[in-house]
């Protein structure tokens, strides 16, 4: 289901953006500076890349409503599940309170559903109720891997079907869709990364097309820009 932007404004639009700090060579002043920058924009979670950074976002978060969010297995997701979980238990015991799991797509477009299927139980069962969000890198996939994929998302009770890592070229619109169609009238929700330019429009459409949520290193400008959005018609004005 869209976003309804008639009750969107300043004050609630972060929640809409799950910001991060991934690349390889972050440094903690980069990664302390996104915690701050995402608690002064009041957004859904702060990302970083493995829980290894976990520790350093905690104590800024605290005190906020943003949630501390490790990825796990980032970027290929190409280990085995119970790596991936123990992976989960160390960064909760550090406290995250959010994951972003890789999928293993070769094992996915091998059609071999039962690894697939394992990982995502291990996950579940390892994030201890914390919020679970699992990444396809749809980019790759035909459609009907990332329908077979996200039915497994689904299936597995993942609170968020996400559609990349941000790494790659990122998802086109019809890719999204055909992840949303199978999330719709579910409890999992939809989450989009790897949005391409021209930013911030593109994440402001995925938005109108039924994302739920948008993850992005440019979180900053894409809530800074709602304004113009409106200004543009690209979003209905709010009514509060």
């Amino acid at each position: 289901m869209a976003v309804d932007f008639t009750k969107i404004n300043e004050n609630n639009i972060g929640k809409l953006f799950d910001p991060s700090v991934l690349p390889k060579n972050s440094t903690k002043e980069e990664i302390i500076s996104g915690a701050k920058d995402a608690v002064k924009y009041n957004t859904m979670s702060f990302v970083v890349s493995s829980p290894y950074y976990v520790p350093e976002i905690v104590p800024i978060l605290a005190g906020s409503t943003v949630i501390p969010c490790s990825c796990i297995a980032f970027p290929f997701g190409a280990t085995t599940a119970k790596v991936k979980a123990l992976e989960t238990e160390e960064a909760y015991k550090l406290g995250a309170r959010a994951f972003d799991l890789v999928m293993n797509i070769g094992a996915l477009q091998d059609g071999n559903f039962k690894v697939v299927q394992q990982e995502l139980k291990d996950f579940k069962t390892a994030a201890q109720g914390a919020v679970t969000k699992v990444i396809m890198d749809i980019e790759f996939l035909t459609d009907k891997q990332i329908a077979d994929g996200t039915k497994m998302i689904v299936e597995a009770g993942i609170d968020y079907a996400k559609t990349s890592s941000g790494q790659f070229t990122g998802p086109t619109l019809e890719q999204f869709i055909v992840m949303r169609d199978v999330c719709k009238g579910t409890k999992t929700k939809t989450k989009v990364a790897g949005v391409k330019f021209p930013r911030p429009q593109n994440a402001y459409v995925f938005l109108m097309a039924g994302a739920d949520l948008i993850g992005t290193r440019a979180a900053v400008p894409m809530i800074n820009a709602l304004p113009q959005m409106r200004e543009l018609g690209l979003v209905p004005q709010y009514k509060g």
